[in-house]
């Protein structure tokens, strides 16, 4: 195809969003509800994603060591610990250090007496997880070991965390599919309802030998113009509205403003994925729509 023809023919897309304006600005305002419901879904699960990392991150396990065993023996012990594959990281903390956090609750005098010998704790590591879902296999290798007095049991808050991540991920994934199906379908039925208004056109021109990808490339066109300019609206609106909600958030869950995603880290990705997807659903719907003519004599698509 010459490249004058493919001017020709983007010209005739752009025209044709001209000639169909109504059409097409319900196309967008309809097209740019359903990408802004579908990237709030999908911020929405990102944001929960890292709010949960965020608290794994601080959702250390303690694993406190009987009184009587030494330190040298603890030391061993964290060599075995290192061996454990779902163990991220651990620290050290002596019967020294552990009873230096109890000085303030205990008081000077009870703090001073139970320096050295008289000191009732035992060595502690603390513990970092990478995967909070194998919370009670992890647990369970530790205890195996010797000198192990008790780990602390934060099964619950581990369990809660991996099933709330699970719905959002779940729920995030089945609003995007079903959202993307509506607007294709959307976007298809646009594109059928201009090619109608224009079959006559259509029909001429097939009469005269005109190739299926002439005639398809000014609706393609059309149909992935109105994908980007949803896009980039919808990119717009999600850009704007989001630092105010996350800030509204943060004043109820303090730690949503610092466990979240700051707008600045998201801006590019979502611009991106929004306009990408406008495209694409556009591209789609555009080829679904102009299937059932694109075959067709002159005659048939008007009528005779």
């Amino acid at each position: 195809m010459k490249l004058s023809s493919i001017g020709y023919l983007t010209k005739e897309g752009f025209k044709n969003i001209h000639h169909n304006r109504m059409m097409s600005l319900a196309s967008v305002v309809v097209l740019v509800s359903c990408l802004i419901i579908t990237a709030a879904a999908a911020l929405l699960s990102v944001n929960v994603n890292v709010l949960i990392d965020s608290i794994g991150d601080d959702n250390e396990l303690t694993v406190y060591l009987k009184p009587e065993f030494s330190d040298i023996d603890s030391v061993k012990l964290g060599m075995e610990l290192a061996k454990i594959k779902n163990i991220e990281s651990y620290h050290f903390n002596s019967r020294d250090d552990v009873l230096k956090e109890y000085k303030d609750t205990l008081g000077e005098n009870i703090y001073d007496a139970m320096q050295g010998s008289g000191n009732p704790f035992g060595n502690e590591y603390k513990i970092r997880l990478k995967d909070l879902s194998e919370y009670d296999e992890t647990v369970t290798e530790i205890n195996r070991l010797s000198g192990i007095d008790k780990v602390s049991d934060r099964s619950d808050i581990a369990g809660k965390l991996t099933k709330l991540n699970y719905f959002v991920s779940v729920v995030g994934i089945w609003v995007v599919l079903v959202l993307a199906v509506v607007t294709l379908f959307i976007i298809s039925n646009t594109i059928k309802m201009t090619m109608y208004s224009r079959r006559s056109e259509i029909g001429i021109m097939k009469s005269v030998g005109a190739t299926n990808a002439f005639v398809r490339i000014p609706f393609i066109i059309e149909a992935m113009v109105i994908g980007l300019i949803a896009g980039l609206l919808s990119s717009a609106a999600i850009l704007l509205m989001y630092d105010p909600i996350r800030s509204a958030a943060s004043g109820i869950i303090g730690m949503i403003g610092t466990s979240t995603l700051p707008v600045e880290s998201i801006w590019l990705q979502t611009l991106i994925c929004l306009c990408g997807a406008g495209v694409l659903i556009g591209l789609l719907g555009g080829s679904v729509s102009i299937a059932r003519y694109i075959n067709k004599e002159g005659g048939e698509i008007i009528g005779k």
